[in-house]
């Protein structure tokens, strides 16, 4: 393919033109690959002066305080369960095995053959005492009260309320 002087010359420049566009681009990215990193030089001295110190600032005042009384509350618990609960688990455990021991014991047995069994007594109910018609009384009072509050609230009293009209007309007069 021949091309004419004149293309040739315009190709020649034109790729002369690409060559020199082509090295002005790498050294831009030379340029932004430096101010790149300077950009994050300058984050990691931001976040280790600025930004650490208000992290390690709101975890001790915020979150260290619930750890800790999270920490105090369980070893508040475990303690309760180890000075408290397990000691009266096994007095009941061990009450409940000497009662074993003792109703299978022969003499026991023995007693309680002997003793007759009676009737057993019955108490009869009284009727109402001085409690129940106190408690009463106080009912009845407090739905009185509850009835009045209502009456108050929904009464119809016009002396309570004013009117638009009447306060535009009092102003009108007295200006």
């Amino acid at each position: 393919m021949s091309l004419s002087r004149k293309r040739r010359k315009e190709l020649t420049r034109l790729r002369k033109s690409a060559d020199e566009l082509w090295s002005h681009q790498q050294e831009v990215m030379e340029r932004a690959n430096v101010l790149a990193r300077q950009a994050g030089h300058q984050a990691g001295v931001l976040a280790r002066e600025e930004f650490a110190p208000r992290v390690r600032e709101g975890y001790d005042h915020y979150v260290r305080p619930s750890v800790n009384a999270t920490q105090e509350a369980a070893d508040g618990v475990r303690r309760r369960v180890v000075n408290d609960v397990l000691p009266g688990i096994g007095t009941a455990i061990g009450t409940v095995m000497s009662v074993g021991d003792v109703a299978r014991d022969a003499r026991v047995r023995a007693a309680l053959g002997r003793i007759r069994l009676q009737k057993p007594v019955v108490v009869e109910p009284k009727g109402p005492g001085a409690g129940t018609y106190f408690a009463l009384g106080l009912a009845v009072v407090a739905a009185v009260g509850v009835a009045y509050a209502v009456w108050q609230t929904f009464r119809a009293d016009d002396e309570l309320w004013v009117a638009d009209d009447e306060v535009e007309a009092d102003t009108r007069q007295e200006d």
